[in-house]
This record gives structure tokens, C-alpha cells and sequence, in this order.
């Protein structure tokens, strides 16, 4: 393949070729074009033995690699990610591979980044915003808290177990609220699914979550929340944070992104869990939920903190 520096393109190889066929000597072809002689006849080889299509350019390639990675292994991959929808870290965790190898793997094959696809149906979408990574320097400094409406699950599975048709729609059945406390610097995560979002269940959450995290050695100071007229004006709310001694912090209006912890939190709980299965009802996936954050919590890699769980920040 040419190169910027290569003193042979296209032209000049069949200009080689054409003084040849004319009866030039190879000294001569070479000394003109400024090439050695061991360059005019590799080009005369190459016309003799593939003919003037042999002069293209063509990949530096080597023929065989004894160390790429097996055919079968990246598909392994490639389905897994397909399947999985996560990163180089927790595939190589799965597979038990590095996690660079596995990322020259889906960059050789052209997956799009996991910030590229949509989430639930892993085709490319536009991000409008791209985030700056932060973290503080200690646990309980910083919690965000959020609240994410999940649709319930009607008895006997929705349109995700039996497809698109009238009777697997859930009308009328209402919403779960899992309410979610992450810690910014460990990403520690407390879930609860409750049946509204209002000041009085918003408070006794709060209450909760702090007892959780004090019970994991965690002494929340401060707490990140949107500007929802429950964490804005409710007195419950309100009254729990002064009793506790917390500080209360707002995000700028029109930017979610300022609490992205817990919205990305709410994606993956999302993908890994709510949307990772069909379920057959609403009661089998609330009583999967503490063992999916406790999954999360203690096992799963997390690409934020070089591919530890989150507990492991704690010792830290």
C-alpha cells in the first residue's frame, strides 16, 4: 500500500513496465526514476505474473498472524456484546481475556461504542451531550438520588414475552418508583421500589438509605437531587436532611446530566436488569431486584473504577 514517502505510485509502475515492454534495460528504467534496480524488476515480476492489475495497491497485511485471536473466539465476543450490550472490561470478565484484546476486537469488526447505541435496543442514536468524568475523593461526601418510573409487569408477562398485540398490553396497572441513592466516589448503590414519589415516601427513603450506608461505614454529608417540587418545597423531605445534618444540592435547571451517576445508574439498571428478561410478572422482578443491586454492589465490574465493584472503593 503507498504510502507519503513511497517513490512508486501507480503511474510510475506502469511507467516502468511500459519502458520495459519498449526494450529498455532495467539499469536504465531505474536510474531515470530515481529507484533501484531491485524495485524495477520486483515491478516486472509483479506485470509478468498478474498483469497490469498486479501494480494496484494492495494491503501491507501480513498473509498469516500467528497471534490474532481465533476466528471462534471473536465471535464469542461478538455475541456476547450483542447480547450483553456492555463493555470491553465486563466482556473480558466473562470470557476471561484482557480487556484490550477484547476492545481490538470489536474496534477490528467496527462495533459502535455503547454511548453510541440506544440502551435497549442497541442501535446507533445521537448523544446530545457528552460528560465530564469526575468523581470526590471521598465516600459520603457526595450521594445522588433520583427516581426512576418503571412500568409494572402484568400477570402472566407484557409485549417483551408475548410481542405487540392487544391482550399483553398493561394498561392500567400503574408504575413501580425505585428510588436510587448512589455514592459518588465508591458508586455504592441503594434501590428500593416503592408505590409513589411523594414527600412523605420520598423522606422515609432518605431515612433508609442513610441507615444503609452508615451500615457499610458511609456518613453522608451532602445529597444531589433534581429539581422536583418534592426535593425543592416537601417539608418531610426537608425535615429528614436537618435531622440527619445533610446538605442539600440542586442540579442546574435543563441539564440532567448534572446528576449523571444516578441517570446512569437508571440505565443500566434498565439493561441489566428490568429489560434483561422477559418477566411473567411484576412480583417476580421486584423480588429479584435486591439480588441484582447486591450483584451490583459487590460483583459486578465497573469501567469507572478499573473494572472493580464497587464495594471494593470501600477499603480504599
Amino acid at each position: 500500500m503507498a504510502h507519503r514517502n513511497a517513490r512508486t505510485t501507480v503511474y510510475a509502475r506502469r511507467l516502468i513496465v511500459q519502458r520495459w515492454l519498449a526494450g529498455w534495460p532495467p539499469a536504465r528504467i531505474a536510474e531515470q526514476l530515481g529507484v533501484s534496480r531491485a524495485t524495477v524488476y520486483k515491478w516486472i515480476r509483479r506485470y509478468q505474473q498478474e498483469g497490469w492489475a498486479g501494480l494496484t495497491d494492495r494491503s501491507s497485511r501480513p498473509h498469516t498472524c500467528p497471534t490474532r485471536t481465533p476466528p471462534e473466539v471473536e465471535a464469542r465476543i461478538l455475541q456476547l456484546r450483542a447480547t450483553a450490550r456492555r463493555g470491553a472490561v465486563y466482556l473480558a470478565g466473562e470470557l476471561a481475556m484482557v480487556a484490550s484484546t477484547v476492545g481490538r476486537v470489536m474496534a477490528r469488526n467496527h462495533v459502535p461504542a455503547l454511548a453510541a447505541t440506544d440502551p435497549i435496543t442497541g442501535l446507533p442514536v445521537r448523544r446530545r451531550h457528552s460528560g465530564i468524568r469526575y468523581a470526590r475523593r471521598s465516600p459520603g461526601e457526595l450521594v445522588h438520588i433520583d427516581v426512576k418510573k418503571l412500568g409494572r409487569v402484568p400477570d402472566g408477562g407484557g409485549w417483551r414475552l408475548h410481542g405487540r398485540c392487544e391482550h399483553a398490553r398493561a394498561r392500567g396497572i400503574g408504575y413501580d418508583y425505585l428510588h436510587v441513592a448512589i455514592d459518588d466516589h465508591t458508586r455504592l448503590a441503594y434501590v428500593e421500589a416503592l408505590p409513589d414519589e411523594r414527600d412523605t415516601t420520598s423522606a422515609q427513603f432518605l431515612h433508609r438509605a442513610v441507615a444503609w450506608f452508615r451500615t457499610q461505614g458511609v456518613t453522608v454529608l451532602r445529597i444531589l437531587t433534581d429539581n422536583a417540587l418534592v426535593y425543592r418545597r416537601g417539608q418531610n423531605w426537608a425535615a429528614v436532611c436537618v435531622a440527619l445534618g445533610i446538605r442539600r444540592r440542586f442540579i442546574k435547571p435543563g441539564c440532567p446530566w448534572t446528576n449523571g451517576k444516578a441517570e446512569r445508574f437508571n440505565r443500566t439498571l434498565l439493561t441489566e436488569f428490568a429489560y434483561a428478561r422477559p418477566w411473567t410478572s411484576n412480583t417476580d422482578r421486584l423480588a429479584a431486584l435486591d439480588n441484582w443491586v447486591h450483584h451490583y454492589n459487590t460483583r459486578r465490574a465497573h469501567s469507572a473504577l478499573s473494572g472493580r465493584p464497587p464495594a471494593t472503593r470501600l477499603a480504599a
